[in-house]
C-alpha cells in the first residue's frame, strides 16, 4: 500500500518503474506440482523490462560487477532531507528506508538486475526464490550457509520464523500486512487475531501455518494460492530480525543487520554513518556488492539544497549522491538541458498514477464524473511537477511499470492532455447539470495549488462551478481518507508494492474496504467490481491474473469513472563526478545504493 504526498515520493518498497513488466511462472527452483522454468519469459510487444523469479544457481553469490570499473574504498557523502524513522525491518514502508534497508538487511528473496531490462527475484539468505506445492498454498525455503549476522552468528529458521512471528505484535504497526493477512486468512486487522501479542510470551504460530523442521527450512502454510509470495518477500519489511537480538521497540533504532554495511552511529535528524559488516559473505549474496569503506549520511537537506550542491560537483559533492532527493522542479529544465549536469542524472518511471478521486458518495451521475473526466489537464500537472522529469501523461490507472499493463485513454488525457473541454462541456449539457457546484480539495503546497488553479479553470470553462480548498499537507490524507469528508473531488496518488495489480486494484476499488482511512477514496463500490477481485485474486498464474486486473482497471475507469487518471511520476536524481555505480533501478525506483562505488 503506498501513496504520495507533497513532502516527496514517500514509496511503497516494492513499488517499480520504467517500463512494462511481464512475470513467469514459478522458477526450477520451485519443484512441486507447479514446475516451471525460471528464464521463462514471455516478451510481448512494447514490453521494456522483464522479471523472473530465480532458481539456486541464479541465487548464488557473489553478485559480480555491472560496472567493470568498479574499485573498493572511499566513502560516499548522502544527502537526504529526511531522517530515518524506523531501521526495524517490519516497520519499514517507505522509499528512503528502503534503500537504506537494501544496505543493512537482508530477507529471504531480494531483486538482482541481470542486464539493461532484465531483473530477477533470487533467492537472499534463501537458496532460491521459493519452491511451492499444493497449488501454490505451500512454498518452501531452505537457509544458505555462511549467512550470519553482524556479531557472527549464524542466521537460523528460528530467526525466521520470529521475524515472522514478531509481526503480529502490536507495536509493529507501520510495516506491510500481506503475509500475515494470508497466513490468518483474515483481511484488515484482524490477522492478529491469529497470534495475539506475537511470540513474546512463548506462544507461536501453528505447524500448520508456519513451519520449521529444522535449522535451515521455512514452510509456509497458506489459505488460499499465493504465487506472488517471492516478490512479497523482497520488501524490506519482511527482511530478517534476529530472536536473540530482537529488544522489541528499541529495535527500530538499533538493529541487528545481516548486509554489507553495519550502523556506526546514527543521530536522528543529523547523522548516519555506515561502514563495512565484516561478517557479510559476498559468496552468498547474488545481488550486493561492498565497494565503500562508508557512507556518511546528513539529513536535513532538502530537495533544492541537494540540487544545487551535487549541480555544483564542488569538493566533497563530487563523491556525493542521494538516496531518494528529487531534482526539485525549479531546477529541472537546468538539469536537463546542461550537458554536464545531465550526464550526471539518472532517470526512470515510479509505479505512481497521480488522481483526481471524484466522491461517489455526493457525485452519483456519472456523466457529470466523466464531464469533470475530460474536462481535466494532465499537462499542468505534469508542468507544475517540473515537466517531463517529472512525469507524463496518463491514459489509464495501469502503470506501464506493471505486468500487464496496456495503454489506453478513454479521456484523452494522452490525446488532449490540456482537456478535452468540447467533450466535457457536451456531457455536461447532457447531463441537465450545468452551473452545478463542485469543492475541489488540494494540498496546500506549490504543485498543487498551480494545479489547482488550472483544474478550476477548465471546469469554469465547461460550466461548473469551482469552489477550491486549501488543505495543510499534514493532515491531507486524513481529510479526504473520511467517508463523509465535504469534498466533490481531491487528488491522490498510489504506488504498487510489487509489479502486480493485486497491489492496486484491490485497496483502490474494492468497495468493501471502504472505511474511514482506507484507500478507497472515490467510495467506489459496485458488486460485479468486488467478485471481479475475489475472482482475479484466485487465478494462480500470475500472468493471466496480470492480463485480467487490466482489464478490470480498464472496465472500471470506463463504466464507472471513480477516479480521472493525470500522471505518471517520473524521477530524476543526480550525483557527483566521482561517483561510479549508478543507476535508476526500476524495482526500487531509485538509485541502487550496493552498486555505487568511489572512482579512483
Amino acid at each position: 500500500m503506498s501513496r504520495v504526498s507533497t513532502k516527496g515520493l514517500r514509496a511503497s518498497l516494492a513499488a517499480v518503474a520504467a517500463g512494462a513488466l511481464i512475470l513467469t511462472g514459478c522458477s526450477s527452483g520451485g519443484g512441486g506440482d507447479d514446475g516451471g522454468s525460471s528464464d521463462e519469459k514471455a516478451k510481448q510487444q512494447g514490453e521494456e523490462v522483464s522479471y523472473t523469479f530465480g532458481n539456486a544457481k541464479q541465487s548464488t553469490g557473489p553478485a559480480g560487477d555491472l560496472d567493470k570499473n568498479a574499485t573498493k574504498g572511499g566513502t560516499i557523502k548522502v544527502l537526504q532531507r529526511d531522517s530515518f524513522a524506523h531501521l526495524d525491518p517490519a516497520q519499514i514502508y517507505v522509499s528512503d528506508e528502503g534503500s537504506l534497508a537494501t544496505l543493512i538487511h537482508r530477507g529471504l528473496t531480494t531483486y538482482k538486475k541481470v542486464g539493461d531490462d532484465d531483473y530477477r527475484v533470487v533467492g537472499d539468505l534463501a537458496t532460491d526464490s521459493g519452491k511451492k506445492s499444493d497449488g501454490g498454498k505451500t512454498w518452501t525455503y531452505t537457509l544458505k550457509d555462511g549467512v550470519k549476522w553482524e556479531d557472527g552468528s549464524e542466521i537460523t529458521s528460528e530467526d525466521i520464523r520470529h521475524t515472522f512471528e514478531r509481526q503480529f505484535a502490536d507495536f509493529i504497526a507501520e510495516g506491510p500486512v500481506f503475509l500475515q493477512q494470508w497466513l490468518a486468512g483474515e483481511n484488515g486487522t484482524g490477522y492478529r487475531k491469529l497470534l495475539p501479542g506475537g511470540p513474546y510470551k512463548g506462544k507461536h504460530l501453528p505447524d500448520d501455518v508456519l513451519e520449521t523442521p529444522d535449522d535451515k527450512t521455512i514452510v509456509f502454510h497458506f489459505k488460499k494460492p499465493q504465487p506472488e509470495l517471492p516478490y512479497a518477500l523482497a520488501m524490506a519489511g519482511y527482511a530478517a530480525v534476529q530472536k536473540d537480538g530482537d529488544t522489541k521497540e528499541k529495535y527500530d533504532k538499533k538493529p541487528v543487520v545481516s548486509g554489507p554495511y553495519k550502523i556506526a552511529s546514527f543521530k536522528s535528524g543529523k547523522s548516519m554513518k555506515l561502514v563495512r559488516n565484516k561478517e557479510w559473505d559476498p559468496k552468498t549474496d547474488a545481488a550486493r556488492n561492498q565497494y565503500p569503506d562508508a557512507f556518511d549520511i546528513q539529513f536535513g537537506v532538502s530537495f533544492e539544497d541537494s540540487t544545487k550542491r551535487l549541480m555544483s560537483d564542488a569538493g566533497e559533492n563530487q563523491t556525493a549522491v542521494s538516496f531518494s532527493n528529487q531534482v526539485d522542479a525549479s531546477s529541472m529544465d537546468q538539469v536537463r538541458t546542461d550537458k554536464k549536469v545531465k550526464d550526471r542524472s539518472v532517470e526512470g518511471y515510479q509505479s505512481y498514477v497521480g488522481v483526481i478521486n471524484l466522491n461517489m458518495s455526493r457525485l452519483k451521475d456519472k456523466k457529470v464524473r466523466q464531464a469533470i473526466a475530460y474536462a481535466l489537464p494532465a499537462q499542468s500537472l505534469i508542468s507544475a511537477f517540473g515537466g517531463a522529469g517529472g512525469g507524463k501523461p496518463a491514459g489509464n490507472y495501469y502503470s506501464p511499470t506493471l505486468v500487464g499493463h496496456k495503454p489506453s485513454d478513454p479521456f484523452n488525457k494522452i490525446s488532449k492532455p490540456q482537456g478535452d473541454l468540447k467533450k466535457a462541456k457536451q456531457l455536461l449539457d447532457e447531463s441537465g447539470k450545468k452551473g452545478m457546484k463542485l469543492t475541489f480539495a488540494y494540498q496546500n503546497a506549490p504543485e498543487w495549488q498551480n494545479f489547482s488553479v488550472a483544474a478550476a479553470d477548465n471546469l469554469k470553462k465547461v460550466g461548473f462551478d469551482v469552489q477550491r480548498k486549501d488543505i495543510i499537507a499534514d493532515t491531507y490524507y486524513d481529510q479526504i481518507g473520511k467517508v463523509k469528508n465535504k469534498y466533490d473531488m481531491y487528488h491522490s496518488s498510489w504506488g504498487a508494492d510489487w509489479p502486480s495489480g493485486s497491489t492496486v486494484i484491490p485497496p483502490l476499488y474494492d468497495g468493501r474496504q471502504i472505511q474511514d482511512g482506507a484507500s478507497n477514496y472515490s467510495h467506489y463500490d459496485n458488486a460485479e467490481t468486488n467478485k471481479e477481485i475475489d475472482r482475479i485474486s484466485q487465478i494462480s498464474n500470475p500472468n493471466k491474473a496480470a492480463d485480467e486486473w487490466m482489464k478490470l482497471a480498464d472496465k472500471i475507469l470506463k463504466e464507472d469513472t471513480p477516479q480521472v487518471p493525470l500522471m505518471y511520476y517520473k524521477a530524476v536524481q543526480l550525483h557527483g563526478s566521482k561517483i561510479g555505480g549508478v543507476y535508476f533501478d526500476e524495482q526500487l525506483h531509485d538509485l541502487m545504493p550496493h552498486k555505487l562505488y568511489v572512482k579512483k
